[in-house]
């Protein structure tokens, strides 16, 4: 699967906005502003706002568009691409955050399914033709998390998404070499963006575009690096994969399985290890958030198994 045969060439290494979120339960926005920034001098690929470790389930209204406007702003002065998440569980208020996020420009919007009831594929189908008419030309992303009411397989993807020309990616989890095998047997035509520590894995099986990345939660200018030697030396980035897989199995993963955190808990950790911005480990209530003292713990595991995220930029 090449570039030239997806619907657009949206690709690459994502770093994802994380809210900084006060002691009062409050979004701290000038700490956003100089996250935002810090992202752009990593040159990654691009920023997204409100995916799950953006906590869009989480906000008002007025702040999911105070949000995306401070996004656009710096972003577009900077020449940095910018992705929005609309998401939202409830179809009218997503359909309301898309039709404000138009005017903004973005390269693409992220959507994801209504998440209160299953629907079935007729009714995906429906939702998405309608976003795309209020997406007045915007490409859009469907994003179908392992945690959706509805985890779709990629058959089941390129029904709903083939009938929408506006839908030229998918974020999602992948899965085993038959997985791979159904991807590239039906979704060829879209840009898929695997979970990041499998991205490696995802580009040299010819399916994955890029990653809306938890690594770049751990180090976006790292990130960056190890997505650039996929293009030139996918053997040397396949062996970083390894260690990354094995540093969130042994050392990340365990906050979910064992302590019940959250995947935003998790990514928050992630970039309370690396250090890198104002992030903090706060989640909004009413969920947990993993103490920060752990990340002070697991830097300098961080930094012995994966030293090359973590490597100055040359």
């Amino acid at each position: 699967m090449t570039l030239q045969t997806r619907r657009h060439h949206i690709a690459g290494n994502w770093a994802t906005l994380l809210l900084p979120i006060a002691d009062d339960d409050s979004i701290d926005f000038t700490a956003l502003a100089r996250e935002i920034d810090i992202l752009i001098d990593a040159r990654v690929d691009g920023i997204y706002s409100n995916g799950t470790a953006g906590e869009f389930h989480n906000q008002t209204e007025a702040e999911y568009d105070r949000i995306q406007e401070m996004l656009a702003g710096r972003c577009q002065a900077a020449g940095m691409a910018f992705v929005i998440g609309a998401c939202q569980p409830d179809p009218v208020i997503m359909l309301a955050r898309l039709r404000r996020a138009v005017p903004l420009k973005p390269l693409a919007i992220q959507v994801i399914l209504p998440d209160w009831w299953p629907l079935t594929n007729q009714e995906a189908i429906d939702f998405l033709k309608r976003v795309s008419e209020a997406a007045d030309g915007i490409p859009l992303i469907l994003y179908n998390p392992p945690h959706a009411k509805r985890v779709l397989s990629p058959r089941d993807l390129s029904e709903v998404c083939r009938s929408c020309p506006s839908v030229v990616g998918i974020k999602l989890a992948d899965g085993d070499a038959e997985w791979y095998a159904e991807a590239r047997a039906h979704l060829s035509e879209f840009s898929l963006f695997v979970p990041g520590h499998h991205l490696a894995t995802g580009m040299n099986a010819g399916v994955a575009a890029g990653a809306f990345s938890n690594v770049a939660c751990l180090s976006p200018q790292g990130a960056q690096a190890w997505t650039d030697m996929m293009r030139t030396d996918i053997e040397a980035a396949l062996s970083i994969e390894k260690r990354i897989c094995a540093f969130m199995d042994d050392h990340v993963v365990p906050f979910r399985r064992d302590h019940g955190f959250s995947n935003a808990a998790l990514d928050k950790l992630l970039a309370a290890i690396g250090n890198w911005g104002p992030v903090g480990t706060r989640l909004r209530w009413p969920y947990r958030s993993i103490d920060g003292q752990n990340a002070e713990t697991l830097r300098e595991t961080a930094h012995a198994m994966i030293p090359e995220l973590f490597a100055p930029r040359r």
